[in-house]
């Protein structure tokens, strides 16, 4: 379709896209696509195309697109009040109130909740607290994090080492040496294929064991989890995973954070992933499901462990010295308000456990005999399928391949559905809306099949 606009000019003259390759784009060797409106599980751009998106935006769009509830209490707040900052006590009905609404939800011992924007400055904010919290205690040496290999908190500087995903640190001078990495929870790529999956979990233990004995566990603050790995892979932890990890950071005095900026708020098919996999995080990180991506908002949900010498801290030193201007912005947090009662109303999270599980045994059904299918994986409305080059040895194909980002493109060009190809491996990621319908899910099912058969055969 012609425009009579600039737009396409513009884009690529003006605009800085994350996570691109800059001169292609810049070259206008790369597509350049302009969303007009969206309504469910649909997105559509200006030229007219309808595209089913099957990743929710990124994984973030969970009650759909075009809910009037949320756009409306998003407008209404906007009139009445578009900004205050919640700095030396201040608040807003909204972010009171989002405030309670989240920890009436959230593991039974939380206390309270810090608002951010995005899971990034969450997770900064995190850190932040883990190093006070020691200062407090009177450990100025326990200040190392430990993260995980493929897993993905952010891209910052704290957040951007705490991901361990390559891309993320080359040419960024990351990671900070405040952060340590250990091995991800990633059966399907355990380097000993003779492991059980309980083989496969001592495995993981005795390494996060070794690192700790090599650090110093008087050095280390804390550890930092997806409860399933979410850009790394999506790679759901092996049974009997976060019991096992718990014991070992709850026997040297290391504080959990549970990352749930992709699982919070339904998307395993509980309201939380720390409640589906038994955790008892000290902090835990929030922001996509949060508002549903119709406003920015993230925040930190603070154990009453912490919460305690947070207190102590201020009562020895004065007010504590953090705080972002847009804090509890009171758009956000009337988007975040109606975004959960909407959730609520709708039984959202029980068609996320319903229609995911769904959408998973179709796509086991229609793929697991394929020769280059290695595996199909999942929680919820979240699932996986990965590429190999020979099933049989597990062998993977030469990334310069680029296997998944022919299938994720042969998917759009041939059926209008979005899938995203995930970094370091070839993997095709699913993370609809949790108003996806059975119907729509078959339809991503046989896309799917389709464009593997186009990219292998």
């Amino acid at each position: 379709m012609l425009h009579n606009d600039q737009l396409d000019q513009w884009d690529r003259e003006n605009f800085f896209h994350p996570s691109t390759h800059l001169a292609q784009h810049a070259r206008g060797e790369s597509p350049n696509r302009v969303i007009r409106t969206a309504s469910g599980v649909h997105i559509e751009d200006r030229d007219g195309n309808k595209l089913l998106d099957a990743f929710a935006g990124l994984y973030c769009v969970n009650v759909g697109y075009g809910r009037p509830e949320i756009a409306d209490a998003i407008a209404e707040q906007a009139r009445e009040l578009a900004y205050y900052h919640s700095y030396v006590g201040h608040g807003t009905e909204a972010s009171i109130t989002l405030a309670k609404m989240i920890l009436d939800r959230a593991p039974a011992n939380m206390s309270k909740v810090y608002f951010g924007l995005g899971g990034s400055d969450a997770n900064e904010t995190n850190v932040k607290l883990l190093w006070y919290y020691n200062n407090i205690l009177g450990r100025p040496e326990k200040k190392k994090i430990i993260s995980r290999w493929r897993g993905y908190h952010g891209s910052g500087l704290v957040t951007g080492s705490l991901t361990g995903l390559e891309l993320f640190h080359k040419k960024f001078d990351l990671p900070l040496a405040q952060v340590i990495h250990t091995e991800a929870p990633y059966y399907f790529r355990r380097d000993d294929l003779t492991q059980s999956e309980a083989d496969f979990v001592a495995h993981c233990v005795a390494e996060l064991e070794a690192l700790i004995e090599r650090e110093g566990a008087d050095t280390i603050a804390g550890f930092i989890g997806e409860p399933v790995l979410g850009t790394g892979g999506i790679v759901p932890p092996p049974d009997g995973y976060w019991s096992a990890i718990q014991a070992v950071l709850a026997k040297h005095d290391i504080l959990l954070i549970a990352d749930e900026v992709v699982t919070g708020f339904g998307r395993l098919g509980t309201m939380f992933g720390s409640e589906h996999y038994g955790m008892t995080p000290d902090i835990i990180t929030i922001a996509k499901g949060l508002t549903s991506a119709y406003a920015p908002l993230s925040g930190s949900i603070v154990s009453d462990k912490v919460w305690k010498v947070l207190e102590q801290g201020t009562d020895e030193n004065g007010p504590i010295g953090h705080g972002w201007t847009y804090s509890a912005h009171p758009i956000g947090a009337a988007a975040g308000v109606a975004n959960l009662k909407l959730i609520d109303d709708l039984n959202l999270i029980e068609n996320a456990g319903a229609v995911g599980s769904y959408l998973q045994q179709g796509l086991n059904d229609a793929l697991s005999e394929h020769a280059n299918v290695g595996d199909i994986r999942g929680e919820g409305m979240l699932c996986a399928v990965e590429f190999v080059q020979d099933k049989d040895g597990r062998t993977f194909f030469d990334a310069a391949n680029k296997i998944g980002p022919q299938i994720s493109a042969k998917l759009l060009e041939e059926s209008k559905v979005i899938a995203r190809a995930m970094p370091q491996g070839d993997i095709l990621g699913f993370a609809p809306p949790f108003c996806l319908t059975r119907d729509e899910a078959d339809t991503v099912i046989a896309a799917t099949a389709r464009a593997v058969k186009t990219v292998l055969g």
